[in-house]
């Protein structure tokens, strides 16, 4: 029986595409655009944006600053894919849960166990877009909001999160470039009334959102590049009550969007001093306290900042000549947790594909999204397997949903493939993935040899 774990010289094989469209890629913000999809120029689609990766040549820090203690990982220091083992079967690591169809051009956002956050689509011009609210064990799905409650004044529902506690959304004003965040609790996946936390206008970026348990963040940011003397500031609010706080300021624009994990939020703030150094910072959702911290090297931008089971994650859309092991583009973890709070002193693993989503951990699994497929990673195992894509997915393939840690994790496509014979399949397909346990994947890796000696027989 051959061995179904082997070296790879390409280690994601052909079922990894990689794209080359150059695009945007600004300060951090996420790849899906809703911001596009309220404009139409995505459609009923979802489009993510994958760039090249522009190089960034070196620049030292302002002279005369004090120097400050940030992140050295070594080449020698980091774990490729190239030395892990793949797995070529997916379904030697992963065990389908369930596969559910929803509009074409739904957008999901999964920060719970028992929930998704979606974005619908309509056939309208307005509303453009309405809030479905999933359930990841029977694959209901509940529209809750069928348009903004600014409808009339020309607002559209922007963007959604959602855990089974409560439900934050913006809603907005393209036309006026104001906007209005929204909140409210949930009672087995029924909205109460909505309470306005927060309004503004285009002297600041449309925020972005964030949900831990029973809190609702969101983060503003001034302007770019007209951010100078201004501060960024992160935002919470208890579902069901006008007690909307800032927890977190930051000098000029933060990095990354919110992060959500299962008991902390994680953000990016600026270093207080004119070079630029960005601090990934986990914050307790519910204390506000500051958990841990890790400081990037000099003028290094993520585009995503998580936090999972051995501490930060982080991504960046850009290639730099300087760094040492996180020079390249890719998303990057430790591969144990470090001792202190000391992200130097250990070995780092990174994923070397241009980052469009954070990555999630799924129990033993560090999940993370590729140019075109989901992939798992058992760092402590050193395999790694890529999940494939059905037929007419949208050129971004499959899409990462779920963020932080959980026992199950979330993917979806947005279908439109027509075959030669058959009916048109035009949908978001929803699948529900968990990691096989121990006693499964031996059982697995026992089939083919009792199929071979039954065969022999």
């Amino acid at each position: 029986m051959s061995n179904r774990n082997q070296k790879h010289s390409n280690p994601l094989g052909e079922r990894i595409r990689l794209k080359q469209d150059s695009t945007d890629q600004s300060n951090g913000q996420t790849l899906i655009s809703r911001r596009g999809f309220l404009y139409g120029a995505i459609g009923a689609g979802a489009l993510v944006a994958v760039g090249v990766g522009a190089t960034i040549s070196s620049s030292m820090p302002a002279v005369g600053e004090p120097d400050v203690s940030h992140l050295d990982v070594p080449e020698n220091a980091l774990t490729t894919l190239n030395e892990l083992e793949v797995i070529d079967d997916y379904e030697d690591a992963v065990r389908l849960l369930g596969t559910f169809e929803l509009p074409y051009g739904t957008l999901i956002w999964v920060n719970d166990d028992d929930l998704a956050a979606c974005l619908l689509p309509t056939e309208s011009g307005s509303p453009l877009a309405q809030i479905g609210l999933l359930s990841l064990g029977s694959g209901t799905l509940n529209t809750v909001r069928q348009k903004a409650v600014g409808a009339d004044e020309r607002y559209e529902i922007y963007d959604v999160r959602a855990t089974s506690q409560g439900m934050i959304w913006t809603e907005a004003n393209v036309l006026k470039g104001s906007w209005r965040i929204y909140a409210t609790p949930l009672s087995q996946a029924t909205p109460g009334e909505p309470i306005l936390l927060e309004e503004g206008d285009d002297t600041c970026d449309t925020p972005t959102l964030a949900v831990v348990g029973n809190y609702a963040f969101w983060q503003v940011l001034p302007k770019a590049p007209n951010d100078a003397g201004l501060t960024s500031r992160l935002m919470r609010a208890s579902f069901g009550k006008e007690d909307a706080t800032c927890i977190f300021e930051s000098p000029r624009r933060m990095g990354t969007p919110p992060y959500s994990t299962a008991d902390s939020i994680v953000i990016a703030p600026r270093v207080d001093m004119s070079s630029v150094y960005y601090q990934l910072t986990n914050i307790n959702a519910e204390t506000g306290a500051v958990t841990d911290q890790l400081v990037l090297p000099h003028a290094m931008t993520p585009l995503e900042a998580g936090y999972g089971q051995n501490g930060f994650t982080f991504s960046f859309p850009d290639i730099y000549d300087y760094g040492g092991g996180i020079s390249n583009l890719g998303t990057y973890t430790p591969l144990t947790k470090p001792e202190n709070g000391n992200y130097s002193d250990v070995q780092w693993f990174g994923f070397a594909r241009t980052p469009t989503a954070a990555p999630a951990w799924c129990k033993n699994l560090l999940i993370v999204k590729s140019s075109y497929s989901v992939c798992g990673v058992d760092l402590a195992a050193g395999t790694y397997f890529a999940i494939d894509v059905d037929n007419g997915a949208d050129t971004y393939g499959d899409y990462l949903a779920t963020s932080g840690t959980h026992d199950t994790f979330v993917t979806y496509a947005n279908i439109d493939y027509t075959p030669v014979i058959g009916d048109a399949t035009h949908l978001c397909r929803v699948k529900v993935w968990t990691p096989l346990t121990q006693s499964e994947q031996e059982e697995r890796k026992n089939k083919p040899l009792e199929d071979e000696e039954a065969i022999e027989a």
